[in-house]
């Protein structure tokens, strides 16, 4: 990513009426106010915010979220982990459970002094990281995992095992503290019920930490969110830090809960009109699912937003029109609420606004960045060589 601050990205002559589609694009004046927003509401409420990198894969995304120098981040893959500690981030939380296969590189990582938090939620797992943690005689530290919701794993709060596990990890030097996502916040459609969430989701990983605290072990660390209680939160006493990545870039499945509006979406994809098929109130272009990625996350929705909505290349939403349907390298956008297909020509440009930043992000190599409507720069060869090792290519 280029903005005039950093050298990876190939300066770019020209408009998006230039570049091949389909490609990425990230308005970067639209991002730094979401990167501002909950930097200050992390300030207010006086804990660390970790962002996710899964989201963006870019180290020049990532130099916004820390000005000045790496500062903590959360990471999905070891690839990830290994790509960003080579970028200088030595405080990452890998926030996917562990298993032994990976454990090599993890103590590899460790050995390069990077402080690389790893999850659990089971005794297996606490036993062979308290096991490779003593053999490689460095501690590993590990967070368990603590279900608010039922949403995918951790344990309850009140879990037999809880403390078990928690001693299990101490005694080999490795218990950091506890983590939870509140993953069905992501269905909470009002900003009531995003707050509950949010207050739930704080309530629970204190109680558990202080179960653990209660029978003797220390937790340092404890750590809660996601995007739509990262923003619903008011009071989060008793937790350290904040977890969120979709913010940065936000989406369609943000903006249907109240989270961003549909202007704060700092990610689409450009795409060109190559063809009509007027007896169905078609338009085709060359953005299908390898563009857009196969997330249908609006349909659960009260407005289901197909695969994107469409705008102009400003930015100016196309009334009306929408990305319905999508094969693997052909989009196809229809009119819906009685709006009037537009007369778009072969060869028009148009931007698609995704469902998911997250899952949009990943089908790319890098992106092409507008301030506005300016073409600030576009993916180089350094860029592209990082996605490809934080995608596992």
């Amino acid at each position: 990513m280029n903005t005039g601050e950093s050298s990876v990205c190939a300066p770019v002559a020209g408009t998006l009426a230039d570049v091949d589609t389909p490609c990425a694009v990230v308005d970067v004046a639209t991002m730094r106010r979401n990167i501002a927003r909950l930097a200050d509401r992390a300030d207010r409420l006086a804990v660390t915010l970790r962002p996710h990198v899964k989201t963006t894969k870019s180290l020049d995304v990532a130099a916004f979220l820390h000005p000045g120098a790496p500062g903590p981040v959360t990471v999905s893959t070891l690839a990830e982990a290994e790509a960003f500690a080579d970028g200088g981030y030595t405080d990452i939380t890998y926030a996917v459970g562990i298993e032994p296969y990976k454990l090599p590189r993890v103590i590899a990582l460790s050995r390069r002094g990077v402080t690389l938090r790893l999850l659990l939620d089971s005794y297996e797992q606490a036993s062979f990281v308290a096991e490779a943690s003593r053999e490689a005689g460095i501690p590993l530290p590990a967070q368990i995992e603590i279900d608010c919701d039922g949403h995918r794993g951790g344990l309850k709060p009140d879990a037999p095992g809880l403390v078990e596990i928690g001693r299990i990890l101490h005694d080999a030097r490795c218990l950091d503290g506890v983590l939870t996502h509140a993953g069905e916040s992501y269905f909470a459609r009002t900003a009531e019920e995003q707050r509950l969430a949010a207050k739930n989701e704080r309530d629970t990983a204190v109680a558990a930490a202080e179960r653990l605290r209660g029978a003797g072990l220390p937790v340092n660390v404890v750590s809660v969110g996601s995007t739509p209680t990262a923003h619903a939160a008011e009071d989060l006493t008793g937790v350290t830090e904040l977890r969120a990545g979709n913010y940065v870039f936000f989406d369609l499945v943000m903006a249907g809960l109240g989270v961003c509006r549909v202007e704060d979406i700092a990610l689409s994809v450009v795409v060109t009109v190559i063809g009509h098929r007027p007896e169905h109130g078609w338009i085709m272009t060359d953005g299908g699912w390898m563009a857009m990625s196969r997330d249908r996350g609006t349909a659960a929705q009260v407005q289901d937003q197909g695969y994107g909505l469409v705008t102009d290349l400003a930015g100016n939403l196309l009334p009306g029109l929408v990305m319905t349907a999508a094969s693997q390298e052909h989009g196809t956008l229809t009119a819906r609420d009685g709006a009037v297909l537009p007369e778009l020509p072969v060869g028009t440009r148009l931007r698609i606004l995704p469902n998911h930043a997250c899952a949009t992000a990943a089908q790319h190599r890098g992106y092409h960045v507008i301030d506005g409507t300016r073409l600030l720069g576009g993916p180089g060869p350094a860029t592209e060589a990082f996605w490809e090792r934080v995608s596992g290519w």
